[in-house]
């Protein structure tokens, strides 16, 4: 067999023997600069890439890019490069650039995208206040149609609002069906707690009216709180990623650029839950109702951490979390309904011992800060890669 079958594909070929020199009065030809050799991977990996590498405007781009498509420090030895990094560098070094770049956006177009996810931001919030003052203001029938109405008006409005801007996917995440859960989670910071106060008492004994006092009690403040902040929410998701994409232009490696991203991502979280602490107290005192700040802060806590990821492009986990919580909290529910069975007793036991421990929003406060945890500490992970970042948020 031919030893050149045993040749490693990507070592540079060996010289070929010269042949003796014989004078013939000619002055021999320089050679010039060594071609590569006709088996060149990097070339292979940038034929491959050649969008990636077209549209970067700096080497860690083309690095958070071989990232996120699999390649490491590992496969980057293959094509004789120490990291990802290194080889980044090498690729971006040798495409072909003409000097043209394509024009910034103009300050007028990008203050006009901007104020428009803003007024669509501030709109879930305008139309809950809408809703609760009218189902303040009616009784019986209309208050029942008051609060239809306004539960289709601000689905809608929020719907809208996490369409576009900072909180919007546009292309980086597809549809993950999370949506029943997020409306189910909202709905139990509703009518859950009110309900399993009545069920492990015996009831409830009637349907909700929408009144606090009733038996099967509805309270407010929380989804005010919650509808409300979504524009802290979208300003705090929006500085986290104009922030990580300056960091993005100026690290020298993509561990550098990880350890920068970690403390802004912890900082833009705590930001928006000073914003929705504030915005619990207030909802609170503007419709006569305990704060309800434990439950509140849990639940908005998921359902930001979730939005974070998604709009980043990780959508496994904040849909199989929200599936968690929205299913812990029904089986509480069910448990306790399940117990009046006969001989069925034992069923509600867990529930019941949590309910004498914490009272009713326990279910909620757990299941809820258990995912958020969850969230936070996969998004310190996920968050601060920087694949997350390549691409330029056009919606901010």
């Amino acid at each position: 067999m031919d030893a050149s079958e045993h040749a490693d594909p990507y070592a540079p070929s060996a010289p070929a023997p010269r042949a003796p020199e014989i004078s013939t009065g000619v002055k021999p030809t320089v050679p010039g600069p060594a071609r590569r050799s006709a088996a060149d991977p990097v070339k292979a990996l940038m034929h491959r890439h050649r969008e990636l590498c077209a549209r970067a405007v700096d080497p860690l781009e083309i690095a958070a890019g071989l990232e996120a498509h699999g390649v490491t420090d590992r496969t980057a030895v293959r094509f004789r490069h120490r990291d990802v990094f290194s080889l980044a560098e090498e690729m971006y070094a040798r495409v072909p650039r003409d000097g043209e770049t394509p024009p910034p956006p103009t300050t007028e177009q990008t203050s006009g995208a901007r104020a428009g996810w803003a007024l669509l931001t501030l709109l879930p919030g305008a139309l809950c206040v809408a809703t609760v003052t009218g189902i303040r203001l009616t009784d019986g029938q209309s208050r029942l149609v008051a609060a239809l109405v306004g539960f289709l008006a601000v689905s809608l409005a929020v719907r809208a609002a996490l369409s576009r801007g900072p909180l919007g996917t546009s292309d980086r995440a597809p549809t993950t069906g999370t949506s029943t859960w997020t409306y189910w989670l909202l709905a139990y910071a509703t009518l859950g707690d009110g309900l399993l106060a009545a069920a492990v008492t015996g009831g409830p004994d009637a349907l909700p009216t929408g009144a606090a006092d009733a038996a099967w009690p509805m309270t407010t403040a929380p989804l005010l709180a919650l509808t409300l902040s979504c524009a802290p929410a979208a300003w705090s998701a929006h500085l986290f990623a104009a922030r990580a994409r300056r960091k993005l232009a100026v690290s020298r490696g993509l561990e550098d650029f990880a350890a920068s991203v970690r403390p802004l991502l912890l900082g833009t979280f705590a930001l928006y839950l000073c914003a929705l602490t504030a915005l619990s107290a207030l909802s609170g005192a503007a419709v006569a109702e305990p704060a309800a700040l434990p439950q509140v802060i849990a639940l908005g806590s998921l359902l930001f951490l979730a939005r974070l990821l998604t709009v980043h492009g990780f959508t496994h986990a904040p849909g199989a979390v929200l599936t968690a919580a929205a299913t812990a909290q029904a089986t509480a529910l069910a448990a306790v309904f399940a117990s009046r069975l006969p001989g069925c007793g034992f069923l509600a036991a867990p529930v019941d011992a949590l309910v004498d421990l914490w009272g009713a929003s326990g279910i909620q406060t757990l299941s809820c800060g258990l995912g958020a945890l969850a969230l936070l500490i996969h998004g310190a992970r996920k968050l601060t890669r920087a694949s997350a970042h390549a691409r330029a948020e056009d919606s901010c």
